[in-house]
């Protein structure tokens, strides 16, 4: 294929070239009128699957012929057979592995580092393994470096070097991936020296980032019939700029830094790179405006030299569209408008960027066109339905189980996935309304089978829904928490725990494990279960986390099929396709580059001593891919001007190119950049009009009037004031009989407090009864304290209350030892009930009273007690009518238990920050007063002309009502006159 030189053999594509395109159309060029079995002799190593499938597709869009054989970087075991190396360490081992001895290093030395940090370390170092092995960096040479000048961090970071070292020393028997690579390279250089094969054999594709694939291409380079194929190299870049690029310390971020590193370790110049192909880039002059705008930072003076040479700077830039956005929200619409447009013209479109954030929010806008892009990444498996799944389920170890948490997992798709799951999601509805009606904080076994049996109650399949209550119960209700055992004993407890809550009560064929999610979070557990025996005891909480990780690291494509023509690519993806529009998104500063990481144990100019990776080889490389990526047919370049809490910087490569456009007007460089921008606002006004709400009429203040027999005629003492209020929550909760949910996590409320604490003050006078010496605050704390332990499981809330409760002890007992003299309790709330009938207008009146005592006169005192401020007296005659009509109804015998009785008072009991009695005005409104005003305003409600107007006489606006939403208060407020509506 080659003819024979002494020199290295070294091949460029150009950007903006299709580069698998171009192998392939260079191979097939080089091969005309040759035997075609010649073909069948050729190696062709490239660096993802990826690439080696774009290959396949494309020669077989071309004649038939024999195909070369296309190999990857990673499997080069085939070239010489009888190199023997160990296999790999599995990775997940290693890091089990090195857990266990930063763990055993913090156990002797705790002063190095926190606790919780020990995944984290383990992690960086293994990545720092990662780099040495793959760049021939031994530890000796680590620990060899002169630190005189660093501070004392080093000496913490001496400590874990030291298990790097031992863990490399070891790891020559058994190595992990990146040794086992540069074993194989090492032994395939030594190979080919003794014996070079014949054939031709050609890497393509790689830019040499790594030492091990750059020791690769140097050794295939100077083959007989050996060649290196370089994607997007630079043509345009002048020979004393390509010489700026040896200072690797100012020069690593630049794109074609690799390039020069592999040429010179060749002992190469630019000039000896020939073109693999004879096709031209589509936009030739936009590549020479690009390769300026990137030149490495010491030589940018170059662009008053150079600026002025540049061609036809409109016609360089006609294809490029700029979108700046305000917000990403805008920039995701702004893409999916774009990517629409072009489902609809048939051109195949391709969103680069390394934000998956944005890559989502861009999926999802597809969506509402029913358009599916075809994302290179897929999902990641932690979010997919078993990832999901299995993540709940460790999260069962780690705390105690809430209510949330248990409708969270009976609730999920994969729980109790069998041919009788309809019948457990009617089960867990049932529950869950259960639930929310009387509360089960944090479900025990115990406490759910009781709650689910009062759901039982009356049903005809009780024994069925217990069956299955008991399941629940014993299954996810009683995981033990918070213990500590090995990883392997962990692995077993979860795929157990796991599948039993999949299967439901009877063992049946569950769906945990199928389709493509499944399958892989399978692999998952049992590649974790193979090496668990490495691994050391760990927490729940540590071994939740283990888990995840493992999940989060996986990707999984389990969708419909996607649109062919419109693709989501990461920039690794991106080096091997090819589109008719490129969108780049992303570009700001710490997303497209990536801002480096921090490294806690080398800091820049040891790595550079050691030979290790400096951090900005992930920007170079980063670089590349831009500059590969903006020579394609069509451009979008897009950006949000704001993240969600600050302002964001330009990418430096977009800058660049806009500050060297700006700086050339003799080249109508300002007009092209503003070209640029004007393509892209069109595109924003598009967003705009996407985006503007179409203002719907304010609805009006409801006064519905509802037929008579549609009324309440049955309402509580506490429901008056509700309807002198707000009229409409009392049409909506008994004529449209509709019921607010309780939230599913109950808090520690106002409401719960109230009940609680009538509760105490119950039982504190019911023991008053039996025992006057009880009479004492201390009896009154301890009252409360049973009673709060028995019912409120927050133990913050608890400790608050009781202290609030505390505080008024001493006057409230004091208070309570006047009550006493002048009284004796006959009835509390369960016993003081009666029901008022208006029966000349059909009506009834229901009233529940905390507490009646009885007077040595035979007259009664009613009281209620207030957790709150209680009522004034004016509002106790306009609004608060609860202890009046409950006087008036003893006065007219409706507390059946009690008869009729004079009422001698009526007093609120408040027990809040400034505790008081408050009497009601029982002589300014007398019981026959009161009847009579009651009869009137139910007379009115029952009226067919009488509407339930919404919020009539609230105290303020800020008031919030249950059915708030329901009467769409805020589209309207107290000011608007009601609108009444005659229904039906």
């Amino acid at each position: 294929m080659f003819d024979p030189s002494p020199a290295p053999r070294v091949f460029g594509a150009a950007p903006g070239l299709d580069f698998p395109k171009a192998l392939v159309d260079g191979l097939i060029e080089r091969m005309k009128g040759r035997p075609p079995e010649d073909m069948a002799r050729v190696d062709v190593i490239v660096n993802t699957r990826r690439m080696a499938r774009r290959m396949r597709d494309l020669f077989d869009q071309g004649p038939a012929l024999l195909l070369p054989r296309i190999r990857l970087l990673t499997d080069l075991a085939g070239f010489a057979p009888d190199i023997k190396i160990p296999p790999s360490m599995p990775p997940l081992r290693r890091r089990l592995e090195l857990i266990r001895l930063i763990s055993e290093l913090l156990d002797r030395q705790p002063e190095l580092a926190p606790r919780a940090s020990l995944y984290g370390l383990a992690d960086s170092l293994a990545a720092l393994l990662d780099e040495m092995q793959g760049e021939g960096v031994s530890a000796e040479t680590i620990a060899a470096l002169d630190v005189t000048d660093q501070s004392g961090h080093w000496a913490r970071a001496q400590s874990f070097i030291n298990i790097a070292q031992t863990y490399v020393s070891f790891s020559r028997s058994e190595p992990d991936p990146e040794a086992r690579q540069r074993m194989t390279v090492e032994g395939l250089q030594t190979h080919w020296a003794a014996t070079p094969p014949t054939h031709p054999v050609i890497l393509a594709g790689s830019t040499g980032s790594r030492g091990t694939t750059l020791m690769l291409m140097k050794a295939i380079a100077a083959l007989p019939q050996g060649a290196v194929i370089l994607p997007g190299f630079d043509f345009d870049m002048p020979a004393p700029v390509w010489s700026a690029l040896s200072d690797a310390m100012t020069a690593e971020d630049h794109p074609q830094f690799r390039f020069h590193k592999l040429l010179a370790a060749l002992d190469m110049g630019r000039g000896d790179v020939k073109n693999w192909t004879t096709e031209t880039p589509y936009a030739p002059h936009r590549n020479a405006l690009v390769s300026l705008a990137l030149r490495p930072a010491p030589v940018t003076d170059a662009w008053l030299d150079e600026g002025p040479d540049l061609q036809d700077l409109m016609g360089a830039t006609a294809d490029i569209t700029l979108v700046q956005t305000e917000t990403p929200r805008d920039e995701a619409l702004a893409i999916a408008m774009r990517l629409r447009e072009a489902a609809e013209t048939n051109q195949t479109a391709a969103l680069i960027t390394p934000d998956r954030l944005l890559t989502r929010q861009v999926a999802a806008a597809l969506d509402r066109w029913n358009i599916l892009p075809d994302d290179s990444a897929g999902a990641p498996l932690h979010l997919s339905a078993p990832g999901r799944f299995l993540r709940h389920v460790a999260g069962l170890f780690v705390r105690p189980l809430d209510a949330e948490a248990l409708l969270t997992i009976l609730k999920h798709p994969l729980c109790h996935s069998t041919d009788t799951r309809g019948q457990h999601q009617l089960n867990t509805q049932r529950l869950e309304l259960r639930i929310r009606r009387d509360g089960l904080p944090y479900p025990t076994p115990e406490t759910l089978i009781a709650l689910a049996a009062k759901v039982a109650e009356k049903r005809d399949d009780a024994e069925a829904f217990m069956d299955w209550a008991a399941w629940v119960a014993n299954t996810i209700c009683g995981v033990r928490v918070g213990v500590d055992q090995p990883l392997v004993d962990w692995v077993t407890h979860i795929e157990t725990l796991a599948e039993n809550i999949a299967g439901g009560p009877q063992p049946h064929d569950h769906e945990l494990w199928k389709k493509k999610a499944g399958q892989l979070a399978r692999s998952v557990l049992d590649v974790l279960a193979a090496n668990a025996e490495y691994g050391s005891e760990m927490s729940a909480s540590d071994f939740a986390d283990l888990l995840g990780a493992l999940l989060a690291a996986e990707e999984v494509r389990d969708r419909d099929a996607p649109h062919p023509g419109i693709m989501i690519w990461g920039t690794l993806e991106a080096r091997v396709q090819g589109a008719d529009l490129v969108i780049l998104s992303g570009l700001n500063e710490g997303t497209w580059p990536e801002a480096p990481k921090p490294d806690p144990w080398l800091n820049r100019a040891m790595r550079f001593d050691a030979g290790l990776l400096l951090p900005e080889r992930r920007i170079g490389l980063s670089a590349h891919d831009f500059q590969q990526a903006i020579a394609a047919k069509e451009v979008w370049i897009t950006r949000a001007v704001r993240s969600d809490d600050a302002e964001t910087v330009p990418s430096r490569w977009l800058n660049r190119i806009q500050n060297l456009l700006g700086g050339l007007p003799e080249q109508n460089g300002p007009d092209a950049l503003k070209s640029m921008m004007a393509r892209g606002d069109i595109w924003l006004a598009k967003v705009k009009a996407l985006e503007t709400v179409v203002p719907s009429p304010k609805a009006d203040r409801p006064s519905p009037r509802p037929p008579k027999a549609a009324r309440p005629h049955r309402l509580s003492v506490t429901e008056i004031k509700r309807l002198i209020r707000d009229p409409y929550a009392v049409y909506a909760k008994h004529t449209l009989e509709l019921r607010p949910l309780n939230p599913i996590v109950q808090s520690p409320d106002a409401p719960l407090r109230g009940i609680l604490i009538h509760e105490v003050m119950e039982h504190f006078v019911e023991d008053i009864g039996k025992d006057p010496t009880l009479l004492t605050a201390a009896h009154l704390m301890q009252t409360a304290g049973r009673i709060l332990s028995e019912n409120v499981p927050w133990p913050a809330a608890r400790t608050l209350w009781l202290a609030r409760l505390g505080r008024v002890a001493d006057w409230f007992v004091a208070q309570e030892h006047i009550r006493q003299l002048a009284g004796t309790p006959i009835a509390f709330e369960k016993e003081a009930h009666g029901v008022l009938e208006l029966a000349d207008i059909g009506f009834s009146l229901i009233g529940f009273a905390d507490r009646i005592d009885a007077r040595p006169d035979g007259s009664v005192v009613v009281y209620d007690y207030k957790t709150g401020k209680p009522p004034t007296a004016p509002q106790q005659a306009k609004f608060e009518k609860q202890l009046l009509l409950e006087a008036a109804m003893l006065e007219e015998g409706a507390f059946k238990h009690i008869g009729p009785r004079p009422v001698h008072d009526a007093v609120f009991i408040g027990l809040g920050s400034s505790p008081a009695e408050v009497r009601a005005p029982l002589t300014k409104e007398p019981a026959p007063k009161v009847i009579a005003e009651l009869r009137d305003l139910i007379t009115a409600y029952l009226s067919p002309d009488q509407g339930f107007t919404s919020k009539r006489m609230e105290m303020s606006d800020r008031e919030v009502g249950d059915y708030d939403q329901l009467a769409r208060f805020g589209e309207w407020d107290s000011t608007d006159a009601p609108a009444p509506e005659d229904l039906t």
